[in-house]
């Protein structure tokens, strides 16, 4: 027996989910949480229609923020040092001063300045020009 793709069930799926281009971290979380929902278990055609939608998505996503080799995006580099190192935010705020400048800088609001640079480069022990752009 041959599951046959339902058009109408796979619609009811994307309204309910509401799949889109993912542009923050939040979104990301919560499109990785629906994958992580179907991966565990027996999916229709249309719920593996949306499972590779997502993951299309977020491979999208992760590839143009968390891509380490990307020497124009300080934003980027910065997002991929934190998530690799055991820090959290607090201890970025008390490195750059302020929890609005480390909300503008992870946001893409504010530019890492030759200051911050200097200071993240000695946080995270690597090399400032990382985040030159």
């Amino acid at each position: 027996m041959t599951l046959t793709f339902n058009p109408d069930k796979y619609k009811e799926l994307l309204t309910v989910y509401l799949p889109k281009v993912i542009k923050t971290e939040a979104e990301n979380e919560q499109a990785l949480a629906i994958v992580e929902d179907l991966m565990h278990r027996k999916r229709s055609p249309e719920e593996n229609e949306l499972y590779q939608l997502l993951i299309t998505l977020i491979e999208k996503f992760e590839q143009e923020y968390y891509k380490p080799n990307q020497q124009n995006n300080p934003q980027s580099m910065l997002l991929f040092l934190w998530e690799q190192s055991d820090q959290n935010k607090t201890d970025l705020q008390t490195v750059l001063g302020s929890e609005t400048l480390v909300d503008d800088i992870l946001n893409g609001n504010q530019k890492i300045n030759p200051e911050l640079t200097q200071k993240l480069a000695d946080f995270f022990h690597v090399e400032a020009s990382i985040f030159y752009e």
